[in-house]
């Protein structure tokens, strides 16, 4: 249970790493915020592409490092849902909404992509 800890732990910090530099690398201003919904949706891709790879299946301690550990720190939920808030508390209730579900629409674009590696070619 500690190397599966410590797995998780030291890939979050590495996820929230990686999502802290996107932030400061794009701010959000006043505008759509656009850093959130880039992180989210390459997340999504990328959480969703997990299981089609065989160095992942085959170490279940790598999937817990790269799944919950840095795509759960990279990820932001929070952060979504609060940008959403402040956007629709600006008055901006349009854009709110095209945030909500542009990222969830996108995410899911973004997972069905994902899993078309992971069926078999007839189907593709």
């Amino acid at each position: 249970m500690r190397r599966e800890l410590a797995a998780v732990a030291a890939g979050g910090a590495v996820g929230a790493l990686a999502r802290w530099s996107v932030g400061a690398a794009v701010p959000t201003g006043d505008g759509f915020p656009w850093s959130t919904f880039v992180v989210n949706v390459v997340g999504c891709f990328l959480l969703a592409l997990l299981p089609t790879l065989l160095l992942v299946r085959a170490r279940p301690l790598l999937l817990l490092a790269l799944g919950p550990g840095v795509l759960g720190g990279f990820t932001t939920l929070s952060a979504y849902a609060e940008e959403a808030r402040a956007l629709a508390a600006d008055g901006r209730t349009g854009l709110a909404a095209a945030y909500v579900l542009g990222t969830l629409g996108a995410g899911l674009l973004a997972v069905a992509a994902a899993r078309l590696r992971d069926q078999p070619e007839d189907l593709r």
